[in-house]
């Protein structure tokens, strides 16, 4: 008899504590929508400072490669290919080297890698965008993957950056866009950046004088 008076009352427990009333529902939605319209922002925060992170460590190895090909060819004596440019073999591959020209606007420094195709360059050549990218391919350790236009961009979801050239002779700039802070149409299909320097987060590489400058768009239009 104790035990199915315990047992009952086990039961009643039970029917008590079956469900939420109105206001303790409203309560937890209150809650909720607390918590959603504070920590959303911060999240949202925390992405564009992993993309700007990125961007800045990109450059940054960027810029160092570009330090450690030159000082290679500085300690190997400034070598020359038989047509007399600068190149020198770094981790591996040939890489071509600008040639000085104080003569030029801006002035060309010698020692700094243009690519790999020996007929390009700034010292009265040109480069391309492969060219921007085989100094890329060429400076960093597993490069993330870096197309040469917005569509292979779209029609591959495995490129990481965009790269860009302008300019010519030692005006030449190479450019490079991290994809996710590109801009996108209602489609959501990538749209090519311009002005280079107004949209996403990116950063440039002037051969002339090894300038690496980063620049920072967290919002894309």
């Amino acid at each position: 008899m104790i035990k199915s008076i315990t047992y009952n009352k086990a039961i009643d427990k039970v029917h008590k504590h079956r469900g939420f009333t109105l206001i303790e529902l409203v309560i937890v939605v209150v809650i909720l929508g607390f918590l959603a319209a504070t920590a959303i922002p911060k999240f949202v925060d925390l992405t564009e400072q992993a993309k700007q992170a990125n961007i800045e460590g990109m450059a940054g190895g960027f810029a160092t490669g570009v330090s450690l090909a030159r000082s290679q060819w500085e300690a190997e004596a400034r070598p020359k290919d038989t047509d007399n440019i600068n190149m020198v073999n770094y981790d591996g591959t040939v890489v071509y080297l600008t040639s000085e020209d104080r003569t030029s606007s801006p002035s060309i420094s010698p020692g700094y890698i243009v690519g790999t195709d020996s007929g390009k360059g700034i010292n009265s050549k040109s480069m391309a965008i492969a060219d921007c990218i085989s100094v890329w391919n060429s400076l960093l350790q597993q490069p993330p993957l870096v197309a040469n236009s917005v569509a292979e961009i779209n029609a591959d979801g495995s490129f990481r950056y965009l790269a860009n050239v302008t300019g010519s002779g030692a005006s030449t700039l190479c450019h490079y866009h991290l994809k996710e802070t590109l801009a996108r149409n209602s489609d959501g299909i990538y749209i090519a950046p311009s002005p280079l320097t107004s949209v996403g987060n990116s950063f440039s590489y002037q051969p002339a004088n090894s300038s690496v400058i980063i620049y920072i768009n967290n919002k894309a239009p």
